[in-house]
């Protein structure tokens, strides 16, 4: 039986009887929009039997889509009156019983999923987009690929390529997971209510291997956060702090990993700053 979604009237009615105003604290912008919630679904290439995590579901609209799709949905909801209801909504719309499981929790304190989901689908707020997806992808690595629904600025950040402007820790952080792309334009209108920033949808792969171990990945994220944290400065004066305290020392170690010391963060792509972190590590000791 095909579950059916919530239309724009259904969604302001649901909100009003749990006495829920969209807040810009939570960043609550809810889809009222069908075509746009089938449309994340298809970008995800989810399929009858895969099993999603779903961050911030709201009032279902997405949710209802990806059960619609057949897929069984982790569902992980900060809002206590939201996550209560998502179930009854479920049903009362034609989910399966024992398709959807909701987790009543803020997402970055999140640490185990039930089923170990292979796909991440969402529509996050734009204060804590990043963090909770580089909280998701480094805490559960069954995650191969997703779509996430993002402010413009965030997704452009997410898939920017190196000498770019929006070229960024993000950007890096990101990529150490995987390729990332934009995967569409998302029109203000289908928002309830209309947020007065461009959303974009943002999709990733996760790849096959692990380009480091998670000592490695810590210490190359301590080095992409001092370069970009002073991202005008050459990496010699950037990367200072981190590499031993004098420029000229920072120098050296960054020739041995085969960097230009006068080079800037947002030349370097993650295996650079993975090879720096190389050379730190096996360092002689003083």
């Amino acid at each position: 039986m095909a579950v059916t979604l919530l239309g724009a009237g259904e969604i302001r009615a649901l909100a009003a009887e749990l006495d829920v105003t969209p807040t810009k604290k939570l960043g609550q912008n809810f889809v009222v929009d069908a075509n746009t919630v089938r449309r994340i679904v298809q970008a995800a290439r989810v399929v009858a039997g895969e099993h999603v995590v779903e961050v911030g579901p709201g009032l279902g609209s997405l949710t209802l889509a990806l059960l619609d799709a057949g897929a069984e949905v982790t569902a992980v909801e900060i809002d206590h009156r939201l996550a209560a209801r998502l179930e009854v909504t479920a049903g009362a719309h034609g989910a399966a019983p024992g398709s959807l499981h909701v987790i009543d929790a803020d997402a970055l304190a999140v640490t185990d999923l039930p089923g170990d989901p292979s796909v991440l689908v969402a529509n996050l707020p734009y204060n804590v987009s990043v963090p909770v997806l580089l909280h998701f992808l480094e805490t559960f690595p069954a995650l191969q690929r997703g779509v996430v629904m993002v402010q413009a600025e965030v997704g452009e950040r997410l898939a920017a390529a190196p000498r770019t402007k929006a070229y960024g820790s993000p950007s890096v952080k990101a990529s150490w997971y995987g390729p990332w792309r934009l995967a569409g334009n998302v029109p203000r209108q289908v928002f309830w209510p209309v947020p007065n920033v461009d959303s974009v949808l943002v999709a990733f792969e996760r790849r096959d291997t692990p380009i480091g171990s998670e000592d490695e990945r810590r210490a190359t994220f301590a080095l992409i956060d001092a370069a970009f944290g002073q991202r005008r400065k050459m990496l010699r004066q950037a990367l200072a702090g981190v590499l031993g305290g004098s420029s000229v020392e920072a120098s050296a170690l960054l020739e041995a990993a085969g960097v230009a010391p006068t080079a800037r963060g947002e030349e370097l792509v993650v295996h650079d700053f993975l090879r720096i972190a190389h050379v730190v590590q096996t360092r002689p000791s003083a």
